[in-house]
C-alpha cells in the first residue's frame, strides 16, 4: 500500500510577509513551521503505516530549499521517504499551478492508494489545492475528514458537514483532506531524528516531473494577487467637557446617530 502525505512549510503566524510589488508571499524567513493541518495529515498517515506491515509512506513538499527541513521532520515523525519540488520555475505558483506540480510528482512515484493532506494552509486559507490535485489525478476526493479508517480496498471517512457528520466509503485510490479533529499530532522519536539525518531527499524540478515550465510559477498561474496594501487606521477625536448640562450627552447621541451606531 502506497500512501503520500503532502506537507507545506509556511511562515509562522507572526512572520507572514508579502512582496508589495509581486503580491507573492516571502518564504525565505527563518521562522517557518509545518502547516498545522498538514501535521494532522502526517500524524494520520503515520498511524495507518504503524497499523499495517505493507505501507510505504512518502512525504512531498513544494517550496524553497529551506522546505527540506519540513521533509526531514516528516521522516523523523515516521515517513519512509520524502521528495522536495523546488526551483525558480515554481516560484509564485497559485493553487492551480501548485496542484499541477504536486499531481505530477504523485504520478511519478507510481501507483498510489491514498493521498492525505491538510484541509487548508494558514498562509493562503483557500482550501483549494487538495481538490485540484485529485482532479489532476482523476481520483475521488473527500474533504473535511475528521476520522479515517482503512479497509482492504477502500477507506471509510467521517466528514464534518453543516449540522453534523456523514460517513462515506470510497475505494482506492482516493485523496482526503483532514481537519484538526482527526488526531493530536505527536513528537518525533530519537530513532526517528537519527534516521532523518541520514536520509537523502531528492529535489525534483519541472524536468523530473515532465511538466512544461510555462505551466508553473507566475507565468502558469491564471490567478494572482494584483495589489497588496496595509489598511490605514485613523481616528478623529472629539472632546466634550461635562458641564452639568445635558448638551454634551445630546451631542454624543446625535453624533452616534449620524454614524448609524445607534
Amino acid at each position: 500500500m502506497n500512501i503520500v502525505v503532502l506537507i507545506k512549510q509556511v511562515p509562522g503566524t507572526d512572520n507572514v510577509k508579502m512582496d508589495p510589488e509581486t503580491g507573492v508571499m516571502i518564504r525565505s524567513g527563518k521562522d517557518t513551521i509545518i502547516n498545522p493541518l498538514d501535521e494532522n495529515a502526517l500524524a494520520e498517515a503515520v498511524r495507518i503505516k504503524n497499523s499495517r506491515d505493507d505501507v510505504k509512506l512518502t512525504a512531498i513538499s513544494m517550496g524553497p530549499e529551506s522546505a527540506m527541513k519540513a521533509l526531514k521532520e516528516a521522516v523523523a515523525m515516521g515517513a519512509d521517504a520524502g521528495v522536495l519540488l523546488s526551483g525558480r520555475a515554481f516560484a509564485g505558483s497559485d493553487t492551480i499551478a501548485t496542484a499541477k506540480a504536486l499531481a505530477a510528482a504523485i504520478k511519478k512515484l507510481g501507483p498510489v492508494d491514498l493521498v492525505i493532506c491538510g484541509e487548508r494552509a494558514t498562509d493562503g486559507e483557500t482550501g483549494q489545492t487538495g481538490a485540484m490535485i485529485a482532479n489532476n489525478l482523476d481520483i475521488p476526493v473527500q474533504t473535511y475528514v475528521s476520522a479515517l479508517e482503512v479497509k482492504e480496498d477502500r477507506v471509510v471517512v467521517k466528514r464534518t458537514v453543516e449540522g453534523g457528520f456523514e460517513r462515506v466509503e470510497v475505494p482506492f485510490p482516493v485523496l482526503v483532506t483532514v481537519n484538526k479533529d482527526i488526531n493530536e499530532p505527536g513528537f518525533p522519536t530519537l530513532n526517528g531524528k537519527l534516521r532523518a539525518k541520514q536520509v537523502t531527499i531528492p529535489v525534483w524540478g519541472p524536468e523530473e516531473l515532465g511538466v512544461d515550465k510555462s505551466e508553473l510559477g507566475l507565468g502558469g498561474s491564471p490567478t494572482r494577487v494584483v495589489k497588496v496594501f496595509s489598511p490605514k487606521l485613523s481616528r478623529d477625536t472629539i472632546m466634550k467637557k461635562a458641564d452639568g448640562s445635558t448638551k454634551p450627552v445630546d451631542e454624543l447621541i446625535k453624533f452616534l446617530t449620524e454614524k448609524e451606531a445607534l
